[in-house]
């Protein structure tokens, strides 16, 4: 048996983990129309709940590096599962027992930890594993948030009609089942610890990079660009097809996890071909495009078509950077992929959070079309300070 044969079972629980991640992010907005219906939350508030889950996951990518620190991979891994299935229990029984506002945003504190840890040990576990194609290994990791958000769009919507909005409480404990048995899976599985003896990157190190400091700024445009279109994809395709909001929620998420899915795919098994910095500014200008049509298109299809580009061009900036970044900065370890969680994080509520305050003021349109911003912010900061593979040489010397 090969070396990266052996670590087979390990990627399927770190794929898994991705999906989990994505059914964390995911599958509350769905269930909030029935939280208005039933307990007559109102829009802020309902948005206040998806800024606070990012928000405790940008905190959790602080501490992340010393949990691993102490626990090592495995049991972090396990942590991590555990408190995703916990947290999606907590919510499916809390609101019945206390105040249900203060029980949801207890209920995402829980699982949102778990999603934060999720977010910065799993690439660098895999990582380190034996395979011939890591840029490739890490894109389809990633991919598998793409099909989790695909996945978690659909099963939540049908068992959303299901048990009912009476009923809401048992999804999350549906849900539950998946990170609990991917718990159980982090017990057997091979796994490789991070190397104590060595001294890592330190974070001033780190920051003096330029480049590390362009990866930053990727990080946080592919949060904006990739979390704001997701979150206003069910709006592009009630618009563009009139259909119902039941079908706008399936069509237009699944749509843009879709398209992004098949983009970290096809990088993936292209990696090794293309140039990372040649393929960012591409995608990069994509993205921008795909805003900016959305925004201005008169024709409602090519709205609905924008939307599947825009998931298509942000598929390689964040496990691309991730994997570009840990072949440029080998010893920048938990640390490096914290600070790469955090900025995207920090994206995450930027993004929505700018096209609705936009809208509110000027309209939709105008909030679409100033978060095109982010992608174009990405795309002059790999122009200026991301220079082809061939420098990553001069960075590993920097920073030994």
């Amino acid at each position: 048996m090969t070396r990266s044969v052996r670590y087979t079972s390990t990627r399927l629980s770190a794929f898994t983990g991705f999906f989990v991640q994505a059914i964390i992010n995911n599958f509350l907005p769905i269930l909030f129309i029935a939280f208005q219906d039933i307990y007559g939350i109102g829009y802020e508030k309902l948005g206040r709940l998806i800024a606070f889950n990012f928000i405790t996951q940008l905190f959790t990518d602080v501490l992340t590096p010393k949990i691993v620190g102490k626990l090592g991979y495995r049991k972090t891994a396990i942590l991590c599962q555990g408190a995703a299935a916990s947290g999606l229990l907590l919510l499916s029984f809390l609101p019945r027992v206390m105040s249900p506002y203060p029980a949801i945003m207890i209920s995402i504190a829980v699982y949102a930890f778990g999603s934060g840890l999720m977010e910065v040990i799993l690439s660098p576990m895999i990582e380190v594993l034996p395979t011939k194609n890591q840029k490739g290994t890490m894109c389809f990791l990633h991919s598998f948030y793409c099909w989790g958000q695909a996945v978690t769009a659909v099963g939540t919507t049908f068992l959303l009609k299901f048990f009912g909005y009476a009923g809401w409480f048992a999804i999350p404990a549906v849900w539950a089942i998946v990170p609990f048995f991917n718990m159980l899976s982090f017990f057997k599985v091979p796994v490789l610890e991070p190397e104590r003896e060595q001294t890592g990157s330190t974070l001033k190190e780190l920051l003096s990079l330029p480049k590390f400091r362009c990866f930053m700024v990727m990080m946080l445009c592919a949060g904006a660009a990739e979390i704001a279109m997701a979150q206003w994809a069910s709006l592009f395709a009630q618009r563009a097809l009139g259909v119902s909001k039941t079908v706008g929620d399936l069509a237009g998420p699944c749509a843009f996890a879709l398209f992004m899915g098949t983009g970290r795919v096809l990088y993936g098994a292209f990696a090794s071909r293309l140039s990372f910095r040649k393929t960012v500014l591409i995608t990069g200008a994509l993205c921008a495009a795909s805003y900016l049509i959305s925004a201005f298109a008169s024709l409602p299809a090519l709205s609905l078509l924008s939307c599947a580009l825009c998931g298509f061009s942000v598929s390689i900036f964040w496990p691309g950077t991730y994997s570009q970044g840990a072949t440029a900065f080998p010893r920048g370890g938990a640390l490096m992929y914290s600070v790469f969680a955090m900025c995207g994080d920090l994206g995450c509520c930027l993004g929505p959070w700018l096209i609705g305050v936009i809208a509110d003021v000027s309209g939709l349109q105008a909030g679409l079309a100033v978060n095109a911003v982010f992608p174009v912010i990405l795309f002059f900061a790999v122009l200026l300070f991301l220079r082809e593979n061939n420098d990553c040489n001069s960075v590993k010397n920097h920073v030994k």
